[in-house]
């Protein structure tokens, strides 16, 4: 896979999951990567510590998202933390990971849910490439973590479903805005991970094994399996692929 060393990275909800996965993929390659989290410091430090522990290197960028002045005050953290390890100003990798999933068909759905899952899932990453590109060197890479719900109707997180296709059209657009600056877009699709998002949909091996019969590998997804794909996408090598969604299903539903 491709070298980053140099290159500096933003994970947005990399306590856990799959955003540690991308996190410590990305460190491995050689990136200096921000380890973004809400609350969660321990988790956070986890997972700038399993980095440590590999050879690579982190900080930590604290911020909630989907509140007013988001992107702002984590890029407060973010140039703070650079400045506090006597790194240089910039980036070059932002991977919008962070989301949040509530349960809910479309008679259930109050709208202070549907606000707060398009403000954390959607408008959180419009702003903070907004504000990342303005630190973003030429050359840079921006991927976005969507879903398999914008190909499959899964009508019991329906809210979910319209703030990731939101972000899939946010991909699409915005490529063929910054691809004069060599920058790439691109959004990674994954189905079914393990992770604590999804831990209640898989409490029983009968459910678990119900989720893994939908890849045609019949398991579950795991973090690395992401991660890798986005590791591709923000190496050199990923140079002629932007404004694509990149299916990481592992072929569910064919």
């Amino acid at each position: 896979m491709g070298d980053l060393n140099g290159k500096i990275a933003l994970v947005t909800g990399s306590s856990r999951g799959i955003g540690r996965g991308i996190a410590r993929r990305l460190a491995r390659d050689g990136a200096l990567v921000a380890v973004h989290y809400r609350s969660n410091e321990t988790a956070a430090k986890e997972t700038a510590g399993s980095i440590q522990d590999e050879g690579g290197r982190a900080f930590l960028v604290a911020a909630e998202l989907g509140v007013p002045g988001d992107a702002e005050a984590l890029f407060a953290s973010f140039d703070a933390g650079l400045a506090g390890i006597g790194a240089e100003p910039g980036l070059d990798i932002l991977v919008n990971n962070a989301a949040i999933s509530l349960p809910g068909h479309i008679g259930e759905v109050t709208p202070e849910e549907f606000d707060r899952t398009v403000a954390i899932n959607a408008k959180a990453p419009f702003f903070l490439i907004q504000h990342g590109l303005r630190r973003m060197r030429d050359g840079g890479r921006i991927v976005n973590v969507s879903s398999a719900v914008t190909t499959t109707a899964f009508p019991s997180t329906i809210a979910y479903g319209v703030s990731k296709g939101a972000l899939d059209t946010l991909t699409r657009t915005l490529a063929a805005d910054v691809g004069e600056r060599g920058i790439t877009v691109n959004t990674v699709a994954p189905g079914f991970i393990e992770t604590d998002m999804n831990a209640a949909m898989r409490a029983t091996p009968e459910a678990h094994a119900a989720l893994a019969a939908i890849s045609v590998f019949n398991r579950l997804g795991r973090p690395a399996d992401v991660a890798d794909v986005v590791a591709f996408l923000a190496s050199a090598e990923s140079r002629w692929i932007t404004g694509q969604r990149i299916d990481v299903t592992g072929g569910s539903r064919l």
